[in-house]
């Protein structure tokens, strides 16, 4: 994949769903870090314009449903661990902390599965998803589950954007013909954002465009920027765009 363009908080992300704040023991953490640590180049507003027809919403129906009865906290060791209920017709599972790898679990019929995060950072989005096999192909791969993040209580909740919330972003464009971050195969309405400020699976409306699903991730895709999914010299002719988008 292409190169592609600090945290949520130095960002005007709009209604933000309500986290509480963290305890002492989860202040301690250091901050999130993008994982790109090499010079991103500036990328200025250049104008450009859309496909002319509106990208419709990636349907990710078919799949096998995210995990569930996700359960656990940060602990006096300074790892975050929590288990999650097994997903009927799944043979493994990945676990991902801001659209970078976690681990991989696979499913031999344990009645516990966990996950232990030895390095974690404040804010942290964790997320999940099962395979219907241990080839990590695309159509193996289900649907993404809800980000958990550390709470108040030093135990994980539920965080999502709430819809309706406004983003004042960079908007650029690529046209890889290959899977995504999260596995998928890359095509309209997928796209690639800094899953600390946008966990995978947000969907957002873009002007010009139509329907994102975040499921990539990007070297040069950090803080106010969202690169979306066009084919051949579309991307091209998108430019850089500065614009709102809407969480759906």
């Amino acid at each position: 994949m292409k190169l592609k363009s600090l945290c949520a908080a130095v960002l005007t992300l709009g209604a933000l769903v309500t986290v509480p704040v963290a305890t002492a023991q989860a202040a301690t953490l250091p901050a999130c870090q993008h994982f790109y640590t090499g010079t991103i180049p500036d990328r200025p507003v250049s104008g450009g314009h859309g496909p002319g027809s509106l990208v419709g919403a990636v349907n990710v129906s078919n799949r096998l449903p995210a995990p569930g009865g996700v359960t656990g906290r940060l602990g006096t060791d300074g790892k975050v661990t929590f288990t999650f209920s097994r997903v009927p017709g799944a043979k493994a599972y990945r676990a991902f902390r801001n659209g970078q790898a976690l681990q991989w679990i696979s499913d031999w019929g344990q009645p516990t599965l966990q996950v232990t995060d030895a390095s974690p950072c404040q804010n942290a989005n964790y997320q999940l998803y099962a395979m219907t096999a241990e080839d990590n192909s695309p159509g193996s791969l289900g649907q993404i589950s809800t980000a958990y993040r550390v709470s108040a209580s030093g135990a994980l909740a539920p965080y999502a954007l709430a819809k309706g919330t406004t983003l004042n972003y960079r908007v650029t464009a690529y046209n890889d013909v290959a899977q995504t971050a999260l596995g998928y195969q890359a095509g309209p309405g997928f796209c690639a954002v800094d899953a600390r400020n946008l966990p995978w699976g947000t969907r957002v409306s873009v002007p010009g465009y139509g329907h994102c699903y975040a499921a990539d991730i990007g070297s040069w895709i950090k803080d106010d920027i969202v690169d979306v999914w066009l084919p051949g010299s579309q991307a091209n002719d998108w430019g850089v765009q500065r614009l709102t988008l809407t969480v759906e």
